[in-house]
């Protein structure tokens, strides 16, 4: 995957900043796909920081406010120069935790489902789609977040299909990788 992580960076610094004067990279895909280790990857490349959509979603039916949350405090204030931040959601506590500053250094990498929707398109110097075998991805879910996700899997799911193919994310993609 590193050399994946290499060619998309070197790919991405390439790429015209559209947040203000920061480059960012949206890395889509399902739950499980590997978003997570790849956005990690591309980030410790660049030396930049990375924002989780799991930080911003509001709870288990949350992916559309974890959407607006990643546009207003985020996005929005990056594309006018002013400072981003945002707040963290704590799933044990049920309820928005402490506030998140965005590091200014000209690139920021996005991780998870809802960082390509259309209304952060306009921000985003890339849109990168991570794909996966259905039954790889649940498995990897799982093993990773075992018992807190496996009651949600379907729930969860559902409702990615209704926002991918709503905002069309993976035809969108400038990048597909397939990581099975």
């Amino acid at each position: 995957m590193n050399g994946h992580a290499r060619r998309v960076s070197r790919w991405l610094l390439a790429r015209p900043a559209r947040a203000g004067r920061t480059r960012v990279l949206a890395v889509e895909g399902r739950s499980g796909a590997g978003k997570s280790t790849f956005a990690a990857a591309v980030a410790a490349e660049l030396a930049a920081p990375v924002v989780r959509m799991d930080d911003l979603y509001p709870g288990w039916d949350g992916l559309l406010g974890g959407v607006d949350a990643l546009v207003e405090q985020v996005l929005r204030p990056l594309s006018l120069d002013l400072p981003a931040r945002w707040r963290r959601y704590d799933w044990a506590d049920g309820a928005h935790a402490e506030w998140h500053e965005v590091p200014d250094t000209g690139i920021l990498v996005l991780d998870g489902t809802g960082s390509g929707a259309l209304a952060a398109a306009p921000y985003l110097s890339g849109l990168l789609w991570l794909e996966a075998a259905d039954e790889v991805r649940k498995a990897r879910a799982l093993e990773r977040d075992g018992e807190l996700y496996a009651p949600h899997w379907d729930r969860w799911a559902a409702q990615e299909e209704r926002f991918h193919t709503r905002d069309d994310v993976r035809a969108r993609a400038d990048l597909t990788i397939t990581t099975t």
